[in-house]
């Protein structure tokens, strides 16, 4: 039997924290749609309460090195997936630390091609220093896909830059029928993961956006403004595309097992992080808003401080508007609540184009404002801060 209580909460809640820091392997399953590095300090501070979030990753960067991995080998991107992986891995257990040194590795980007690829040579072989600290079995698995990506690298692939983590779980991708969830699954288990970490989609896609201007863009790397100047005119549309040659619209639904997800969270949380490109760009496949629709749970949308790109002008009222507009696109309208918390720091966050808390409450959103920028995170949401607010909501 499932009913609905409404109660009143203190938030933070010292003693609801200290039930979940003692036992965070019954932590509340806190969903994040997110990607990106926003995350990081967050999800390492989150696991002091809870081994049971859940990360639903976007799958769709295209620059950097994850673009030379991408055009290789026709795959989603798994960068943003490392970074989450890594952040959430419990680093009290023997041989963590080293694996975490080594999937944060990058070769060198003025390297010379034959250097580089001895260097790759000497991870597979178990004598390089990175490798070398790792102790078994977990050395020998990593050894295995060194092994794997090197004997389906193409030969003239760029490998200046390369992130180790990401040509580990490259090899993982190609040797599991192409399928992300068993090589993560793999990894998650291996250095002791503290959540669930996997992407909205498994599929090779891209962004695209055409701004109010007229102007389309596509690729993810061109509209974060950390590749290419930032966005010239507000984004006034944000679809999915099979490459980046076309601006060809992609229709894509997720898997039931992320429907599944989504429908046991206990909060639903859309982060910090790049606007449309980490957390509007989750929205976009079919079935994710029915889903958040379906769970009567509270949503809490958590708007980044400080400049952003991909908002020009945007109020934190105007952010809102688009979360719901892509979630009803799905949902339907009036077909169960998709958000119904916005958590600010008006006093020490820096929001470009105003909270707006007026028009958010006049929309039905309860305005949660409280000290979420703290002084070793200005201009930045502190992560402590943030997981103490989230988790007490729960």
């Amino acid at each position: 039997m499932r009913i609905r209580v409404t109660r009143d909460v203190t938030i933070p809640d010292p003693r609801k924290l200290e039930q979940f820091r003692r036992a965070p392997e019954l932590g509340p399953s806190v969903l994040f749609f997110s990607g990106g590095t926003a995350l990081r300090d967050t999800s390492r501070e989150l696991i002091r309460y809870t081994h049971n979030s859940i990360h639903l990753i976007t799958p769709f960067d295209s620059g950097g090195s994850s673009a030379i991995i991408r055009k290789a080998f026709a795959m989603p991107a798994v960068g943003d997936i490392r970074n989450r992986l890594m952040a959430l891995a419990d680093q009290s257990v023997k041989g963590n630390p080293e694996i975490y040194n080594l999937f944060t590795h990058r070769l060198p980007k003025d390297g010379d091609r034959d250097a580089l690829r001895g260097e790759l040579d000497a991870m597979a072989a178990g004598v390089h220093p990175l490798v070398r600290r790792i102790p078994d079995p977990m050395r020998k698995i990593i050894r295995n896909h060194f092994y794997e990506f090197l004997e389906r690298m193409p030969g003239d692939f760029n490998l200046r830059g390369a992130s180790i983590g990401n040509l580990v779980l490259t090899a993982g991708y190609l040797s599991n029928r192409r399928q992300l969830d068993p090589v993560i699954y793999l990894f998650s288990k291996l250095v002791q993961v503290c959540g669930v970490v996997r992407p909205t989609v498994n599929r090779d896609l891209h962004l695209a956006v055409r701004l109010e201007d007229g102007e389309t863009i596509v690729g993810q790397h061109l509209i974060t403004g950390k590749e290419a100047a930032p966005l010239a005119s507000p984004v006034e549309d944000i679809w999915l595309t099979a490459d980046l040659d076309s601006t060809e619209r992609v229709r894509t639904s997720i898997r039931n097992k992320v429907k599944e997800w989504i429908g046991k969270a206990d909060l639903i949380c859309y982060p910090p992080g790049s606007f449309y490109s980490s957390v509007v760009a989750n929205l976009l496949a079919d079935g994710v808003g029915r889903a958040v629709a379906a769970n009567t749970c509270p949503k809490v949308f958590v708007p980044s401080t400080g400049a952003d790109p991909e908002t020009p002008g945007m109020s934190v009222a105007d952010r809102a508007d688009v979360l719901c507009r892509h979630l009803r696109a799905d949902a339907g309208a009036g077909d169960g609540e998709v958000l119904g918390y916005v958590l600010v720091d008006a006093r020490h966050g820096e929001y470009a184009g105003g909270i707006d808390r007026k028009r958010l409450e006049q929309r039905g959103f309860t305005v949660i404002d409280g000290p979420l920028v703290t002084e070793r995170s200005a201009p930045d949401i502190d992560g402590r801060a943030l997981s103490e607010f989230l988790l007490s909501l729960c």
